[in-house]
């Protein structure tokens, strides 16, 4: 078998949780990828798991960082290896649904877009700890539905909503193309490379089909889960901010607007839920600093009350 897909799994310490994503490769209806496994310098059987899976099935192979790097580094290191026609990724605490590979391919092969774009739902834990999938969410419906082929951000701003790396397959000479890496050494990078992507494709394609279910872990070990954390705020908000330079030196208004309407409905509000309560001023001022550059953008959508009186701190 010559494998057309690479699919890019890098992990740290998820050890609870990676056997389900690689069943869920396994699994694919689409058989010819191979999968580059990279351990992040984990301290739990991460890597135990990834060598075994290389050592039952040929399509994996494993590299291992000897220090830890952070998950952008993972990611360009498993870009270092694709020598596929497409890639894709997977984080290492979650799961393609079955025909993820099969439908996003077959439609990418169709339109000969840069890359496709599909939906995703989260996983979240009960009172029992066990996980299920929740329903598509608002804001992904809006990137990933109805089904679009060869559209653009002047015909489908709202696409820009959709930033996570892993509901994606591309071309991989689109990546070559475009220089596209992850931006290291900060958290929040799929903010800045997805809008790259939108900014730099000649064409892209949507589909509402789920193809990731997304982990919520339930021991909140996750540090993107930590958003009460300074360092981890401002990190957040400055993938934003990225993300919209970005939009905005591409020449892309609509997709701004689009851009932030969304944060200041979905990002935003909880964000000012922690910062009343929080011990340190400096949050509250990260914050307000930066819903005050929100509104010197003058948005189209009225801004709640909670995020409007944000803007004094």
């Amino acid at each position: 078998m010559t494998p057309a897909l690479t699919v890019i799994v890098p992990g740290f310490d998820v050890g609870p949780w990676v056997g389900e994503a690689l069943a869920s490769l396994r699994s694919q209806t689409f058989r010819e990828w191979r999968a580059v496994l990279v351990d992040d310098a984990s301290t739990d059987d991460t890597l135990e798991i990834f060598t075994r899976a290389a050592a039952q099935d040929e399509r994996f192979s494993v590299i291992r960082h000897a220090e830890r790097r952070g998950l952008a580094a993972a990611r360009n290191t498993g870009l270092d290896a694709v020598d596929t026609p497409y890639l894709a990724f997977l984080d290492g605490d979650d799961r393609f649904t079955p025909t993820a590979l099969e439908r996003l391919l077959t439609v990418l092969d169709d339109t000969g877009s840069d890359f496709v774009v599909g939906a995703y739902v989260r996983l979240r834990p009960d009172e029992t700890g066990a996980y299920a999938a929740g329903p598509v969410q608002p804001w992904v419906t809006a990137a990933t539905h109805p089904e679009r082929r060869r559209t653009s951000l002047e015909e489908h701003p709202a696409a820009s909503g959709n930033i996570v790396a892993w509901s994606k397959v591309s071309r991989h000479d689109f990546w070559q193309r475009a220089g596209l890496r992850f931006p290291e050494g900060r958290l929040y990078e799929d903010q800045i490379l997805a809008q790259r992507m939108y900014a730099a494709a000649r064409a892209f394609d949507v589909i509402p089909d789920v193809v990731v279910e997304w982990r919520e872990r339930a021991d909140g070990s996750s540090i993107t889960q930590h958003r009460e954390v300074l360092p981890v705020l401002r990190d957040y908000l400055d993938g934003l901010r990225g993300g919209l330079e970005i939009l905005d030196a591409a020449g892309h208004p609509a997709a701004v607007r689009a851009r932030i309407e969304l944060i200041l409905t979905l990002d935003l509000p909880p964000l000012v839920t922690i910062a009343r309560s929080h011990d340190d001023d400096a949050y509250r001022r990260a914050l307000g600093v930066f819903i005050r550059e929100l509104q010197g953008r003058g948005p189209d959508r009225a801004v709640s009350p909670e995020v409007s009186a944000a803007a004094l701190w």
